[in-house]
């Protein structure tokens, strides 16, 4: 039986190298010679390539579908139809002409001069005339069809009567004549032309 038996030489570069003790062979320091590359089998692998950074997908553009198109048209199209419709509701032949009844209405009796202004006097059956007193316009059927309120008085030289100015707005037109009653003191007939025109002229006292 061959006996095999390993020691270790030290080679003159400083390095401690195996050796053995063969039968019948020569003992050296010798490294035998190295394949310079490896063999087949002992292929060193390759990384595997390193892909590219992948690109971000492009947005998706977002369109309006035909429904959608056709439901804001709708709805933008009823706004402007409401519009106008609104418009004609207020402007439009359904609604009347008027007109705004002028004229004068003078306290003759028991006048008091209130600064620059003027009004009846207390407990004398007149106190209700006065700036601010009601208006009232009927039209020929005796329904109401206007009402206002006597404005700024004056007021004369002789300090014996107050003239106070009428203005009642939004006179309906096309009634055959008018009347119109200061505070509850009764009527005055005007026909249409001279209601138009501005000819109230009312005295009370």
């Amino acid at each position: 039986m061959n006996l095999q038996t390993t020691a270790v030489l030290a080679t003159s570069s400083g390095y401690s190298l195996p050796f053995h003790y063969i039968p019948g062979g020569i003992m050296n320091d010798q490294l035998p010679p190295q394949p310079d590359t490896p063999p087949v089998g002992e292929q060193p692998i390759p990384a595997p390539p390193v892909d590219p950074p992948a690109m971000p997908a492009p947005a998706a553009k977002r369109t309006i579908t035909p429904l959608a198109a056709g439901a804001i048209g709708l709805v933008l199209g009823a706004g402007i139809v409401g519009g106008i419709w609104g418009i004609t509701a207020a402007s439009g032949p359904g609604k009347p002409a008027t007109f705004t009844l002028n004229g004068e209405f003078v306290l003759t009796d028991e006048v008091l001069t209130v600064g620059d202004s003027c009004r009846g006097r207390a407990g004398s059956g007149y106190e209700d005339i006065a700036e601010g007193t009601s208006v009232t316009v009927y039209g020929a059927k005796g329904d109401v069809v206007a009402t206002g309120n006597l404005g700024n008085s004056k007021i004369s030289d002789t300090g014996l009567a107050c003239t106070f100015k009428v203005a009642v707005e939004d006179v309906p037109k096309g009634e055959t004549f008018y009347k119109v009653e200061v505070s509850h003191r009764g009527t005055v007939q005007l026909s249409a032309k001279e209601a138009e025109n501005g000819e109230l002229a009312a005295s009370l006292g």
